[in-house]
């Protein structure tokens, strides 16, 4: 196999991470292999992956060296591939790494749609594409079925990108919901005049609301609690399921940092159908570990 597509050192430049980045793309991997060998046959008009903060493809862990396959590989080496792929990134040095690692998959590449700059600005054109895709009626054919995996560093995700994406008939998302970027950031902003990070993150200021009443508790805990319910409440109001058909919440794993075991974020999955939580719950039943996740 090319070593573009293998988990080495290929001479392209390589995201730094840490050692905790194998359990996100543990469960990412597994969602991506089940959705597809369980949708492939079905009628879509197409099956898109989107991943609007790609990198350049492979991590390296620091520390090890150990190189990894990022999100995108991933999606493109799986069994059954996409019929299309959306890449963006705010730096064009990654985009130009990762088409060029793509050029080694099975996936032509004028079915790879590359988008350089903000997430949150890029998103409108692949909403746009995706819509004129479903556009014209074709008998005996359905929508275009979407997965997006939504991957920030820290806050950088809006809530209008989230927003925009799930307003869409079949949009799967997976969500990096950054825990500790909150942590970092809630008695900073929480009584601020003018829109701030986590406004922008949240989608409006109710969540002070949320955060002043959680923390009357003195509770940390509580307080994520409570504005994760919150997200996943806005969610709910854009069509997903937030309790699946079992009348069980969703698992949101959450990654910690390997080292201090801090909490560092969590993974929210949004299906407007119960047959994709049934599949999260099961991809997420254990961790990278072996360890058995609770729900």
């Amino acid at each position: 196999m090319d070593k573009y597509l293998l988990p080495e050192d290929d001479g392209l430049s390589a995201r730094e991470s840490g050692e905790w980045v194998k359990e996100k793309l543990f469960y990412v991997q597994r969602y991506i292999d089940i959705f597809e060998t369980a949708m492939r046959q079905k009628s879509w008009r197409r099956r898109i992956y989107i991943d609007l903060f790609a990198g350049p493809g492979k991590c390296v862990i620091r520390g090890t060296n150990e190189y990894l396959l990022g999100s995108p590989l991933l999606a493109l080496k799986t069994q059954y591939p996409f019929t299309d792929y959306y890449f963006g990134d705010f730096e064009q040095q990654n985009i130009d790494c990762l088409l060029e690692r793509s050029r080694s998959s099975k996936v032509p590449q004028n079915h790879i749609h590359p988008l350089t700059g903000d997430a949150n600005l890029k998103v409108r054109e692949i909403v746009k594409d995706i819509e004129h895709s479903d556009k014209p009626f074709i008998q005996g054919t359905g929508s275009c079925l979407n997965l997006a995996f939504l991957d920030p560093e820290g806050l950088e995700l809006e809530w209008s990108t989230v927003e925009a994406l799930g307003k869409m008939k079949t949009m799967d998302l997976i969500i990096h919901y950054s825990q500790s970027g909150l942590t970092r950031n809630l008695d900073k902003y929480s009584d601020t005049e003018g829109d701030n990070i986590i406004d922008q993150f949240f989608g409006d200021r109710d969540w002070r609301n949320v955060y002043k009443n959680a923390s009357l508790k003195r509770e940390t805990i509580g307080i994520h609690r409570a504005l994760i319910d919150y997200y996943k409440a806005k969610l709910g109001r854009l069509g997903y399921v937030v309790i699946n058909d079992q009348q069980h919440t969703v698992r949101e794993p959450l990654i910690r940092n390997t080292e201090t075991h801090t909490p560092l974020y969590r993974l929210v999955f949004a299906s407007k159908h119960p047959l994709g939580n049934r599949i999260w719950n099961e991809v997420t039943k254990k961790n990278f570990y072996g360890q058995g996740n609770l729900l």
